[in-house]
């Protein structure tokens, strides 16, 4: 029988929860994208202006990279302390951390002020950002995924994914907005920091929201049965999240770590990278470029739903095995688009790619909550994305602008993105399908309730 703890939500309640989750990740990604977007355009320039061109490119990409090194710590404190102290709390200090240091990058002296210590005031607010979006993601799908029931995971838990491409969109709409409108000396002086700034306005917004949501029933009912539990075995602690994690469900981190390398790479080749790409190999012009990632955005936010919904038909694998096929085979055709000059091609070779990847990104949220046991499941989740994020979505334009610089060729970065789709299909190839599962009921084996005598629920599942 249900618990009044974990009485399904109503449904304004639960538009609700998905809203406060939608807006936060939003203005995340927005916050985390607008700085790869002005790596790319302007920042190799204001703060690297010694180098060679492409080579300030990747010391700009390199900057970029290092937010997503601090992802993972931010996963494993974030995670931490949202598995003890619940999941809203630490969703309010992320969107405060990451505004804060978005709003800051605005404000930043360049190399032609302070010399070297801009770069190194540049990174260090880089790290703030990797480290709140670290603990940003998990939190945000938690929410939603824990108030929802199954038959409509997929879909509900899909929404705070579009905060992607909503964040994606809203950080290029911006920039398109102020490259067409100022002059390019305007721009690289002055106006790229009004859509940093921006991000201060943005997060008072996304406060008021989140601020008005309640914490998840199934974290709270977690909650009262480990202190029920504390309290009838007072001699034996409650084992560390991350510790439970490690031991219960080492696999399950593997699984998501592995189905977050296609999913990563090929996200940031086609929308960070193709800023570089197009531009200089295939002679495309910023406003073109931007323009092009505006509209393949847009397609991305309406098809996720679709695809979170698809899942909850036939199930959290064959969606995600379709869109990890589909990036690898679409690489060779989306170069080839581009090289072509064309603005119409260019939409086409990044829109097919966006609603590829959107066949990995809508379902990853509901899989990934699924795999794991409620006081350890932000923890899990966390890590097992968080941690692929570094040796996937981090270094992917660095090793992309590295290819073409030394191969002169799209041939070498097409392999690549291919390579991570293997990856990741063997690695939900393998994992086990997901999508009836009751959150409540997931469990990791205990001296209560052994691995051996599952209960009624879990054998269904």
């Amino acid at each position: 029988m249900a618990s009044a703890a974990t009485a399904p939500p109503t449904p304004a309640s639960l538009r609700r929860i998905v809203a406060a989750s939608l807006i936060g990740t939003t203005i995340e990604w927005y916050d985390f994208f607008l700085y790869g977007s002005a790596a790319a355009l302007v920042f190799n320039k204001l703060f690297f202006p010694d180098s060679d061109p492409l080579v300030g490119t990747l010391l700009s990409f390199l900057t970029y990279a290092v937010g997503f090194a601090a992802r993972p710590l931010g996963a494993l404190v974030f995670g931490h302390y949202g598995d003890r102290l619940g999941r809203k709390k630490l969703l309010v200090l992320s969107l405060l951390l990451m505004g804060g240091a978005t709003f800051a990058i605005g404000l930043l002296p360049t190399h032609a002020t302070v010399g070297a210590a801009a770069p190194v005031l540049l990174t260090t607010l880089r790290l703030v950002q990797g480290f709140a979006l670290g603990g940003e993601w998990g939190g945000a799908v938690l929410l939603v995924s824990e108030h929802g029931d199954a038959k409509r995971r997929g879909f509900w838990a899909s929404w705070p994914q579009t905060g992607a491409p909503a964040g994606q969109l809203l950080a290029t709409g911006v920039l398109s907005l102020l490259t067409a409108t100022l002059s390019d000396d305007a721009f690289g002086s002055w106006g790229w920091r009004i859509p940093f700034l921006l991000s201060g306005v943005l997060v008072a917004v996304g406060l008021w929201i989140r601020l008005s949501v309640d914490e998840s029933p199934v974290f709270k009912q977690a909650l009262a049965q480990a202190e029920a539990r504390k309290g009838a075995r007072a001699e034996e602690p409650e084992k560390l999240p991350l510790v439970s994690v490690l031991r219960d469900h080492w696999r399950d981190v593997l699984v998501a770590m592995g189905a977050r390398m296609a999913e990563n790479i090929s996200y940031y080749v086609i929308t960070a990278f193709i800023l570089v790409y197009a531009t200089t190999s295939a002679g495309v012009s910023k406003q073109t470029a931007l323009n092009a990632v505006l509209i393949a955005s847009a397609v991305h936010f309406a098809v996720i739903p679709a695809w979170g919904a698809l899942s909850d038909r036939i199930g959290r694998r064959p969606v995600y095995l379709l869109g990890a096929a589909g990036v690898g085979l679409w690489m060779f055709p989306f170069f080839s688009l581009i090289d072509t000059g064309g603005f119409g091609n260019l939409v086409l070779a990044v829109t097919v790619g966006l609603v590829l990847h959107g066949a990995m990104y809508a379902p990853q949220a509901a899989f990934f909550s699924e795999m794991f046991a409620t006081r350890m499941r932000y923890s899990g989740a966390s890590i097992g994305a968080q941690f692929a994020s570094v040796a996937a979505g981090a270094p992917a334009p660095l090793i992309a602008t590295a290819l073409l610089s030394d191969y002169g060729s799209s041939t070498p970065i097409s392999l690549y993105v291919i390579a991570a789709a293997v990856v990741t299909l063997i690695a939900v190839g393998a994992a086990k399908e997901t999508r009836h599962r009751d959150l409540a009921e997931v469990d990791a084996p205990t001296e209560d309730r052994p691995a051996a005598t599952p209960t009624a629920d879990a054998r269904t599942a």
